[in-house]
């Protein structure tokens, strides 16, 4: 039997609105398998699949819980949750998305989308001991909104999700690390030793896949990265910085030098 190839293996899982079903889906994929870089594809209906909970409000909107109380570590861990179950959907979408480019990207992002499904699992694992499941609190759609600005652009893509918003995540991980260890949620903070571990990896492909296709084009990284942040009205990078993570996933000492000038 002909194996579904990669790119449509991809957007079929994007669809799914039952949690089972897209992270089986996604642990199934078998990265071995014909990409289809030349295929065509239309959206998935619906784009994103998703499950009927959490309600989706404005960020502004979410209420500010502290991690003294049982519930506020709770909405803590199901926040970071949905951060994860986003960033499967994104790396799946990145793959159906974007037609013609090396195989190894398609396979790259199809491992990540891999690593967020088990990062995923983690969070939801322990939010259950703490009598909660996936849903249980209301979230918001930023990094989904993101993806739909850029659906038309490679370069904005990676240059404002991996490169920007998921850098963000290296930078704000030790201090949420540090506030679980105060109150005593050590296994939590051991999740998300995990989690940072992968995600740098996972930045790091931002920033070279990135790199790559500006060389393709004639364009200074850095440079085009800003750029595209101002395009796009993207959030200015704010510190404090983890720059030891950053460098480690790829960013030049000229542009940490620069963010950690701010």
């Amino acid at each position: 039997m002909t194996p579904t190839p990669l790119r449509l293996a991809a957007r079929d899982a994007l669809a799914l609105t039952e949690l089972p079903a897209k992270l089986s889906a996604v642990a199934a994929l078998d990265l071995t398998a014909p990409c289809g870089a030349e295929l065509a594809l239309t959206p998935p209906t619906p784009l994103p699949g998703r499950p009927a909970r959490p309600e989706l409000i404005p960020p502004s909107q979410l209420a500010q819980r502290g991690l003294g109380t049982r519930e506020g570590r709770a909405a803590l861990i199901h926040a970071l949750a949905h951060i994860e179950l986003n960033a499967i959907d994104l790396a799946l979408d990145i793959v159906w998305r974007f037609a013609g480019l090396p195989d190894a990207f398609y396979r790259d992002w199809l491992g990540v989308a891999q690593e967020e499904a088990e990062h995923f699992q983690l969070l939801n694992a322990h939010l259950n001991t703490l009598g909660h499941q996936y849903g249980d609190f209301p979230a918001h759609n930023g990094l989904w909104d993101m993806a739909e600005r850029t659906a038309d652009d490679l370069l904005a893509r990676l240059a404002l999700v991996p490169r920007t918003l998921e850098a963000r995540g290296l930078d704000v991980s030790p201090g949420i690390q540090a506030k679980l260890r105060q109150v005593g949620d050590l296994d939590a903070v051991a999740i998300l030793d995990v989690i940072l571990r992968d995600e740098i990896g996972h930045v790091a492909l931002g920033v070279r896949w990135f790199a790559e296709f500006c060389a393709a084009r004639g364009l200074e990284p850095v440079a085009h990265a800003e750029a595209l942040r101002l395009a796009y009205r993207a959030p200015r990078p704010r510190g404090p910085f983890n720059l030891a993570a950053r460098r480690q996933a790829g960013f030049a000492d000229a542009e940490l030098a620069a963010l950690d000038a701010r």
